[in-house]
């Protein structure tokens, strides 16, 4: 089939790298303009425009999605399908409605749970023990496409946002050829989702990282690990705010308010949580760059009975 690749960030990379090395035909690759990024605010690629182009696949990245300039070359390529994987936008009509064989999305979720824009983080935050990657037929809903194929991958209870992203990405890109091989085929065959069943994964803010210690510690860990690399578990100690990127977990009852510092030890600082203890591992002040709680102590004086938070 003639394809035409919609994506953006890391996770669309090895999707389109397999189509690519699978031989099909890929008439053009989608993605988001460039933006501004580190301190220089410098204009950089997105991902997926960086491997097109070593590809050497031709690029659009419309500033606006339903831009008729940008539709009329969508219409010019004829695609028989459309791929989408991360692309960040959600799809006009004009666009769905244009490939004969339809549009196909790659979600980071088993389907209908955790429709939305942050199914990974969410997983992990909420405790799963197991996601996975769904294929659908995409309509005009968020998510609400009638299913083609899925697959289970457990969570790992080591795995962060960013780890579980990467190997999800890898998965999605095997279940996306054995989706595209059955539609030509025959053998899959769409299945509507339960919406009665699904549970969404909203986006997420920068705000989003600011710790809750009334929380139970294991709540806390999960959301630490959910929310690593962005936007990034924080809190206050008096007012420095440190950037948590790693933390484990004792759960027990903890002797003080919640938030306060219990006692530091030569790699841990224990913290009192609505419900047990919470040990800091890895931690990243103000200005300073990420490490184990071990080389902050030898650098950072940091006082028993502070309540963090406050």
């Amino acid at each position: 089939m003639r394809l035409i690749f919609m994506g953006t960030p890391e996770f669309a990379l090895p999707s389109l790298n397999a189509l690519h090395q699978s031989g099909r035909t890929i008439l053009a690759v989608v993605t988001q303009p460039d933006r501004p990024k580190g301190r220089g605010e410098h204009l950089a690629p997105p991902p997926a425009k960086v491997m097109a182009e070593r590809f050497g696949l031709p690029v659009l990245q419309p500033a606006k999605i339903k831009d008729p300039v940008f539709l009329d070359s969508l219409r010019a390529l004829k695609p028989e399908m459309i791929v989408v994987v991360a692309f960040g936008r959600i799809l006009p009509h004009e666009i769905l409605d244009l490939p004969p064989r339809g549009c196909v999305n790659l979600h980071a979720s088993l389907l209908p749970n955790y429709r939305g824009a942050a199914p990974i983080q969410w997983a992990i935050i909420n405790g799963e023990s197991e996601t996975g990657v769904t294929t659908i037929r995409m309509d005009p809903g968020m998510d609400t496409g009638d299913i083609l194929l899925h697959e289970r991958v457990a969570i790992l209870p080591e795995d962060t946002a960013g780890s579980l992203s990467g190997r999800l990405a890898e998965h999605g890109a095997d279940l996306l050829l054995r989706t595209l091989k059955g539609i030509e085929s025959g053998d899959v065959v769409p299945t509507a989702q339960d919406h009665s069943a699904a549970t969404m994964a909203p986006m997420l803010e920068k705000e989003s990282g600011e710790i809750d210690w009334a929380q139970p510690a294991v709540k806390i860990v999960n959301r630490i690990r959910g929310l690593s690399p962005w936007p990034g578990a924080y809190t206050f100690y008096q007012d420095e705010r440190w950037r948590i990127w790693k933390a484990a977990y004792e759960d027990k009852a903890a002797d003080g308010l919640p938030g306060t510092i219990l006692k530091t030890g030569r790699e841990e600082i224990s913290v009192a949580t609505g419900w047990g203890l919470l040990e800091i591992l890895e931690l990243q002040p103000e200005n300073g760059r990420r490490m184990g709680v071990r080389d902050f102590l030898a650098g950072h004086s940091v006082e028993p009975g502070v309540v963090l938070g406050q």
